[in-house]
């Protein structure tokens, strides 16, 4: 029976403070983000079937990694890893005081999505297509100047810094724009730019579709660049800030106590310290539940928090060590369900 002098321990553990700690210690590519099963996948599923509403044979891949974009004339898009996790969004935009919302996503997605069928295609070597949007191989200049009352390009992506002239930027933006209007259910492109002489490029754009539609892809790459897999700094680190300064707020922090436990090792005798928790975890409950105050659903989830950081920090020991690394464990997860019970936080 838990004392009641504190809040249930899982919301000491799991309080934002905690949370956002934790995850700035971590690792990205430890995060275990996916898009499959993600807040994105509803997004990419949109995205496919609007390609094929359109009868187009070809559907983009996607894949994490730091900002939006395709690779070098690789049909592949990438996506900010941070929209991937709620709790990740919510960090981007504490740091960044923004964050795109679901009409955003989905323009960039279609926006992207011209790229991915360009480069797939190689759309830009066709003489037609250079006549149209111009030279592919124009420098690509980040600063440009737009005319914002042109009405030679059509306006679709609205976020950037130059409003939604965009497509102006480079040949290869103008194509990309062009396309996520043409794709865009119920954009009425015709009617809405009948009398913009962007009108012909998605008249283009249309007549290439229907030609390309049901022809296989002439370029598969799918050459990444900086996969979220490949992003070894810890997440504070990927926003230049030092993890350190969130720890003060994060009353249920368990990470320094761990690498106690566990210091930095090397060798390939090691073991990880997650999974041996977890074939200890019916042990370790038993002593935390004879020697603390706490009941046994307050103590599992002490030493799940402590399974889960010690696999998010990739915690090792030598095996040798094991029967010295659970009694250290017992000890300290002992400890801090004291706390807990008689001090409602964990001492730091």
């Amino acid at each position: 029976m838990s004392t009641g002098l504190t809040a249930p321990t899982p919301s000491l553990f799991n309080s934002w403070e905690t949370v956002r700690c934790e995850l700035l210690h971590t690792r990205v590519c430890d995060l275990g983000l996916k898009i499959e099963g993600s807040p994105l996948e509803l997004f990419t599923e949109r995205l496919h079937r609007e390609f094929a509403a359109k009868g187009l044979v070809f559907r983009p891949s996607f894949y994490l990694t730091d900002a939006w974009g395709c690779p070098d004339r690789v049909p592949v898009i990438g996506i900010p890893f941070y929209l991937a996790d709620k709790r990740l969004a919510r960090i981007e935009e504490e740091q960044t005081s923004e964050i795109e919302d679901d009409q955003l996503t989905t323009m960039l997605l279609r926006h992207e999505a011209g790229h991915t069928v360009s480069y797939a295609y190689r759309l830009w070597k066709d003489p037609a297509w250079v006549e149209v949007f111009g030279q592919f191989s124009k420098p690509y200049r980040e600063k440009f100047h737009p005319q914002p009352l042109s009405r030679e390009f059509v306006r679709h992506i609205h976020v950037s810094q130059y409003g939604r002239t965009y497509a102006q930027k480079h040949p290869d933006e103008d194509f990309a724009e062009t396309f996520a209007i043409w794709l865009t259910p119920r954009s009425a492109w015709r009617k809405r730019y009948r009398y913009w002489p962007a009108l012909k490029k998605l008249e283009y754009v249309d007549a290439l579709m229907r030609q390309i539609r049901k022809k296989p892809p002439r370029c598969k790459s799918t050459k990444l660049l900086y996969p979220v897999e490949e992003m070894t700094m810890p997440l504070a680190e990927h926003y230049g800030q030092r993890a350190e300064r969130f720890r003060a707020a994060a009353q249920g922090f368990v990470d320094d106590k761990l690498r106690t436990v566990f210091p930095r090792m090397v060798g390939n005798s090691a073991i990880s310290a997650r999974d041996l928790l977890r074939k200890n975890h019916k042990n370790l409950l038993e002593r935390l539940g004879r020697w603390s105050t706490l009941d046994e659903h307050d103590a599992d989830a002490i030493l799940v928090k402590l399974e889960d950081r010690a696999g998010a920090l990739r915690l090792k020991l030598p095996r040798r060590q094991k029967d010295e690394k659970l009694l250290d464990m017992a000890a300290m997860a002992t400890a801090l369900a004291v706390e807990f019970a008689y001090c409602g936080r964990l001492m730091g």
